[in-house]
């Protein structure tokens, strides 16, 4: 058995990204976890998380897909080349659980697709819990990970992180194999939308 410290943000959002960090670094190096996988839009956190855990032997940066750069925002090649010269790896890649194909019925016909009923569930727990498990699968299927080791997957709340997760990855056609082994930190309550 074993008793686990979990950090609970009172609301989500970037100002606990380094809190975040620490915390999955922290039991990374209690466990022996060497590589991890974070959600980065601009490279912002990628770079934070080779600042905050500069011992792990692979981080992977997930970003948006790029037909979502317009909406939010695209990776600012400056942080992306600081992150990469620290070791960081970047993927683009077409979203495993909302905005693939699926989505796209949605939108034009309607119904809920069941790869998006799935990120809703994961929602009830916070939005950065539902990014974590779809940007492992993501680094997954593009061969980044060692699939034989868990994972930590953090990821948060429009930007920055507030949620890490002990994951034993999965790729995404063995969706239903995966496991989260431990929530490290999580927000209590959603940040508010960004204007």
């Amino acid at each position: 058995m074993a008793e686990v410290s979990v950090l609970y943000f009172d609301v989500g959002g970037a100002e606990n990204t380094d809190a975040t960090l620490k915390a999955a670094g922290k039991r990374a190096a209690e466990l022996g976890i060497r590589q991890l996988v974070v959600a980065s839009n601009t490279g912002n956190t990628a770079l934070r998380a080779a600042e905050i855990v500069p011992d792990m032997e692979r981080i992977v940066a997930v970003t948006l897909q790029a037909g979502l750069w317009e909406v939010y925002s695209p990776p600012n090649p400056e942080v992306v080349s600081k992150a990469e010269a620290r070791g960081v790896r970047f993927l683009t890649c077409t979203h495993s659980l909302m905005g693939a194909v699926a989505s796209a019925i949605h939108r034009q016909f309607g119904g809920l697709p069941s790869e998006e009923l799935i990120a809703r569930t994961y929602y009830t727990f916070s939005q950065g819990t539902k990014v974590a498990i779809e940007c492992m699968m993501m680094a997954a299927d593009a061969g980044l990970l060692d699939m034989s080791q868990d994972v930590i997957s953090v990821a948060g709340t429009h930007e920055g992180a507030d949620t890490a997760l002990v994951v034993r990855p999965t790729f995404t056609h063995n969706f239903f194999s995966c496991r989260v082994r431990e929530i490290l930190a999580m927000p209590r309550t959603d940040a508010p939308e960004p204007e």
